[in-house]
């Protein structure tokens, strides 16, 4: 039983830990900065940038009514959350990297699900560019299922995978 316990701990405490750090920088930049505004971090580089994104990762189905990628991000949102609950069940207690994988995507999923329930898109602030190559400005949750999708893969190509 308490294998168990500590398997929903690690799933849902640091999903939990991503949802409060991606909600509270959200809201530091929707405070602090204006929108559209930014604050030179690494001058050339790196800005904080206040801005929203309507669509999906790199803007995916912005240019759709609001109502269709509302409900299109809620679902698949759902589903993908499902998916990531089943698999970490599914993962053996050893597993502790992809099992902590699955929890970043989880925590990045939920918190960015959460904007899109409350506010109908995600705000993101971290801006990297470089000599006028520009990255779609992101925030934590995306950063934080950036690292669990590549832990995921890291397990799919060179560990094995629990049956």
């Amino acid at each position: 039983m308490g294998s168990t316990k500590n398997k929903y701990l690690m799933l849902f405490g640091l999903a939990a830990l991503i949802i409060i750090l991606d909600q509270a920088t959200k809201m530091l930049v929707v405070v602090g900065i204006p929108m559209y505004g930014s604050i030179a971090v690494i001058p050339g580089f790196f800005d904080l940038t206040h801005i929203y994104n309507t669509g999906g990762a790199f803007g995916f189905l912005a240019g759709k009514s609001a109502l269709f990628r509302h409900l299109f991000f809620l679902t698949a949102s759902v589903i993908a959350m499902g998916m990531i609950v089943y698999l970490y069940l599914k993962t053996p207690q050893d597993y502790v990297f992809l099992r902590s994988g699955l929890s970043l995507i989880l925590g990045g999923a939920l918190g960015n699900a959460i904007d899109r329930v409350r506010i109908g898109k995600v705000v993101d602030f971290l801006d990297l560019h470089i000599k006028g190559m520009h990255w779609p400005a992101f925030n934590i949750a995306d950063s934080a299922i950036t690292v669990g999708i590549f832990i995921f893969i890291y397990h799919l190509l060179f560990k094995k995978m629990p049956e």
